[in-house]
Formats: C-alpha cells, sequence, structure tokens
C-alpha cells in the first residue's frame, strides 16, 4: 500500500523527539517504512546559573518540526495528515520539570546538563547503596531540598520533559521505563526496591545516610 493510502487512513505513527539541539519528528506507515520527516533547531540557555529550556520553546519546536513534516508529506505523497494511529514521545532524559496542583510550572526546566546538584547525588547514592547520577530527576529534587527552595511545599508531580509533552498532549502523567528509571533508582517489577528506597529516603531526611541502614525498608511503604 502505498504512502498516500496509508495517511488518508490513518494507518501512520508519528514519533517526537526532542534531543538537545533539535526537535525531530517522523511519520512512518505499519511497515515502518518512513513516510515523512521534518525537524527543528533549539538551543538550551544558561539562566541564573542553571541550563534551561522555555516551555514555550518546547512547543514552538515541535508545532515547526510538525508543520515541516507535513509539508513533506503533501509534496511526496500529495496528502497531508489529518490523524495519526499513534504517537510515541523521546526526549532527553533526566532533568527536572515540577509542577504544582493546577498543572502551573514551578521553577524553570531543569535539564540534564546541570551539575549543582554534587551533594544531593553523593547523599543519596551512599543512602541507597547505588549511583546516583548528578542528572537524575531525584538528584534534581534532593537538591532543592536541601537547599530549602520555596516552591517544595507546592509541587504535585515531577517529570521528565517526555512526561511533560506526553501529559500536555494525552492528559496521561506516565513515564517509559527508561525515563523512570532516569528519574528514580527502578528495577522493573520489583516493587519491593522501591518501597526499600522510598522507605530509606523519607528515613534520610534530617539524618546522616548511615543511621538509615538495614532497619529503614522495615518501616513499609507510606509510613513516616
Amino acid at each position: 500500500m502505498s504512502g498516500a493510502a496509508h495517511l488518508r487512513a490513518g494507518r501512520t505513527s508519528l514519533g517526537i523527539e526532542l534531543g538537545s539541539t533539535r526537535i525531530k519528528a517522523c511519520l512512518i506507515g505499519p511497515d515502518a517504512e518512513v513516510i515523512a520527516t521534518g525537524s527543528s533547531a533549539w538551543e538550551n540557555r544558561l539562566v541564573d546559573g542553571l541550563w534551561t529550556y522555555g516551555l514555550d520553546e518546547v512547543w514552538a519546536g515541535v508545532q515547526a518540526a510538525y508543520a515541516e513534516l507535513a509539508a513533506q508529506a503533501e509534496r511526496l505523497h500529495g496528502v497531508r495528515p489529518a490523524v495519526v494511529g499513534a504517537i510515541g514521545i523521546s526526549a532527553m532524559m533526566h532533568g527536572y520539570l515540577a509542577f504544582d496542583a493546577a498543572g502551573e510550572q514551578l521553577v524553570p526546566f531543569r535539564t540534564w546538563r546541570n551539575t549543582n546538584t554534587v551533594e544531593a547525588a553523593a547523599e543519596l547514592s551512599a543512602l541507597f547503596g547505588v549511583n546516583i547520577p548528578l542528572r537524575w530527576s531525584i538528584a534534581h529534587l534532593h537538591q532543592a531540598v536541601r537547599d530549602a527552595e520555596p516552591h517544595l511545599a507546592r509541587i504535585q508531580f515531577v517529570t521528565t520533559l517526555a512526561g511533560y509533552v506526553h501529559w500536555r498532549l494525552t492528559g496521561e502523567r506516565v513515564l517509559g521505563i527508561g525515563d523512570a528509571s532516569g528519574m528514580f533508582p527502578h528495577r522493573p517489577g520489583d516493587a519491593r526496591l522501591r518501597r526499600e528506597h522510598g522507605a530509606r529516603l523519607r528515613c534520610g531526611r534530617g539524618r546522616a545516610a548511615a543511621a538509615c541502614g538495614a532497619d529503614a525498608p522495615s518501616r513499609g511503604p507510606g509510613r513516616r
């Protein structure tokens, strides 16, 4: 079946990838053949000592990349896409996007490039017994706690860039396992590990990491 037929029937999948320097869009048919592509350049900025992108830049870039894709599809196949069968979102991993209960962004997006989380990453690595990179979301959140940042009291949820775009497009706050494992130590199917790390984190607030030893997991999930 031709690309035009797939476009008319909506038998397509749209992938959007937000990289560090370009936002890319790719439309494929059911046989994984590329139907059309588009892209848009963007660049992070150093604001108040932290690397960031504005959320308005996210949507301007996504719209520009998709507009180029749609124009290419029409030029190559004579059909402008009106509907797609599936959408997938990928983006630079890790970082810190915090929102309140109304969905308002609390602080500018903190990207994976920031290295202000040295103390938090070291403390969490000792607490969990696994390496926590500086770029992980939990390191950014824990550094904000260490720095007593005023926005903390209003946080309703924290996500990654891919999680944010997915949420705004679908209304669902979900993450793929790749993004989730860059937010918090994670092993697929191992709920016990998540409970233990959560318990250790609660225990560690205001205490030395060594004080949260083997007894910490016995507290169980949801208890302080």
